[in-house]
């Protein structure tokens, strides 16, 4: 499942959603210097969250520990409910699956990225002051490189996510066919 994704949009432009629906994001540590970067499971990261001090962005860790010890990075939604979790946003410009080699003992990448959108939304939740997103079912555009995929929602489509303005099984479904592009990156393409 995704244990890797990227950023390289700059902050301000992760404010402009909210500020198309009137509401305002705070930045507690101030507007965050987001370099261009690839995320891995443990890595701080911005994720967006809505509480009794309104909407706000902050860098969070990826991951909290599960039962053994284990890292959870990837949360089941289906059949669940999020009503009384911290429901939380991460902004993405890609995510990356990886399939069998074929390169000797190196897994082939794949980079995933949404038709028409700059950026977008991986729904999550936060818990013990980690992060982790939620998966669902695979779409038409993953199924081939996958058995899961990450909720995905496009930037206008977040809000709907933290105030639960809609019914979870209508905002936590797969991406519909043709939404998500999808290039390997390695190993390049000849």
């Amino acid at each position: 499942m995704c244990n890797n994704y990227r950023l390289h949009v700059p902050a301000h432009q992760l404010m402009a959603p909210f500020a198309d629906v009137g509401r305002t994001l705070a930045l507690p540590g101030g507007l965050p210097n987001l370099a261009a970067t690839d995320y891995r499971i443990g890595d701080r990261a911005p994720v967006v969250t809505a509480g009794s001090q309104g909407l706000q962005m902050t860098m969070t860790p990826w991951s909290w520990k599960g039962g053994g010890g284990k890292p959870v990075f990837n949360f089941r939604s289906e059949g669940r409910f999020f009503a009384h979790s911290t429901r939380c946003l991460i902004p993405a410009d890609g995510f990356y699956e990886f399939t069998e080699p074929r390169v000797a003992g190196k897994k082939t990448r794949w980079l995933f990225t949404m038709v028409d959108q700059p950026w977008f939304w991986i729904a999550g939740i936060v818990k013990e002051g980690a992060f982790a997103m939620l998966t669902t079912e695979p779409g038409p555009d993953v199924a081939p490189y996958h058995s899961r995929q990450i909720v995905v929602l496009p930037p206008q489509s977040g809000p709907r996510w933290l105030e639960l303005s809609a019914p979870e099984n209508q905002i936590l479904n797969s991406a519909p066919a043709g939404s998500l592009l999808v290039e390997r990156v390695y190993p390049p393409a000849a």
